[in-house]
């Protein structure tokens, strides 16, 4: 049995309508509950009725937090290595109709590119390629690890989907992380979004993390990418998907990103605009529905957003993010996979979480504490 099972049995307009349709004593019910919440609280708590509990749903997730994680916050950086792509995607500058030059990078570049992260302080980074398996593909992936391990603590990766066998791989020569997002749930509009190219096959995506799962990966993270498809019922769909992950590969540790559609080369509009209160509302209705599971925040986010609403649930945020193969250590004119909005360094992020009395965290403590136990 996969995800896919599971899926099919929900209707994507039935579970829309019945988010729609939660009322206030359903979001009173949900977020007084002493017990571990449902799926049918966390409908409540992402339903329209929710937007007037905002305050209290703040603070209660803000209060979780804290118990749970203290205040404390991982640091992670990107590094861009390829932004070679044979996939259509309409809302990607990597897409494969784009043309831009192409840059992927040698173990040179790779290494220019690792010390000058070092030097910012990271020991928490995540590699990210276009989907191209000739020019990045598995080979590629094993010669990377190889060549970064020596350097950080906790190595994570956002690539192409892989088969179990080539996870098996890669986690053998160090890979402790795997971010794959399913972009929507919406399995038409998905179609839509993905015309050309291996990620348009749905349901290989859909179960990629059960493939990880049954890798043996360290932690898994989920998403959606909000502007193509409507923010509540996407949120549902990655919510039921994280609460399958967890009850079926429950070995494994979990992460959710908030990924707003954000301008690209050519870039396509929003369908759905998600406001700053709708990712609030979602940011705490995770943390209260779920009080293990990470929930990360990108430099997509602008410099006030990001400083307002770390406290309500973020426990890993990125800071000197660069999206473009090369960005920190060559002078390249490749091109950027997406525009971000905070451009702070990470001195300037640690100071201010340092101001509001956080700390930032640069080495994974945890996987060392898990080696030990092994």
């Amino acid at each position: 049995m996969t995800f896919t099972q599971v899926f099919e049995g929900f209707n994507w307009d039935e579970v829309k309508y019945s988010i729609l349709a939660k009322t206030n004593l359903d979001v009173e019910a949900a977020l007084n509950k002493t017990s571990s919440r449902s799926l049918e609280d966390f409908k409540a708590l992402i339903s329209p009725a929710a937007s007037h509990y905002l305050e209290e749903m703040a603070q209660l997730s803000h209060h979780i937090t804290l118990k749970r994680f203290g205040k404390t916050m991982q640091m992670f950086i990107p590094l861009y290595l390829s932004n070679e792509c044979h996939n259509i995607c309409t809302y990607c500058g990597f897409s494969l109709g784009n043309k831009v030059k192409r840059k992927t990078l040698s173990d040179n570049e790779i290494l220019a590119e690792v010390k000058v992260i070092k030097e910012l302080g990271f020991d928490h980074v995540l590699i990210v390629t276009g989907e191209d398996q000739t020019q990045v593909g598995q080979e590629y992936f094993k010669n990377v690890l190889k060549l970064i391990r020596p350097y950080f603590s906790h190595i994570s990766m956002e690539v192409q989907p892989l088969d179990e066998i080539e996870y098996q791989e890669l986690i053998s020569l160090g890979l402790n992380t795997v971010l794959v997002y399913q972009e929507t749930y919406h399995k038409e509009d998905y179609r839509k979004h993905h015309p050309k190219g291996k990620k348009a096959n749905f349901n290989y995506r859909l179960e990629t993390p059960d493939r990880l799962g049954k890798a043996g990966i360290y932690k898994m993270g989920l998403g959606v990418l909000f502007g193509l498809e409507d923010w509540r019922t996407d949120s549902f769909f990655t919510a039921l998907h994280l609460d399958y992950l967890e009850k079926t590969y429950w070995q494994s540790k979990y992460s959710i990103s908030f990924p707003r559609l954000r301008p690209f080369s050519g870039g396509l509009e929003p369908k759905v605009e998600m406001s700053d209160r709708d990712l609030v509302q979602l940011i705490s209705a995770y943390r209260i529905y779920n009080e293990e599971v990470e929930l990360s925040l990108s430099t997509r986010e602008s410099p006030k957003f990001r400083d307002n609403v770390f406290k309500l649930g973020i426990t890993s945020l990125s800071a000197g993010s660069k999206t473009n193969p090369g960005g920190y250590a060559i002078d390249t004119e490749s091109l950027e996979q997406f525009e971000i909005d905070d451009e702070r360094s990470p001195k300037e992020i640690e100071q201010m979480l340092n101001a509001q009395n956080y700390e930032a965290v640069w080495k994974d403590w945890d996987r060392s504490y898990s080696l030990i136990e092994k």
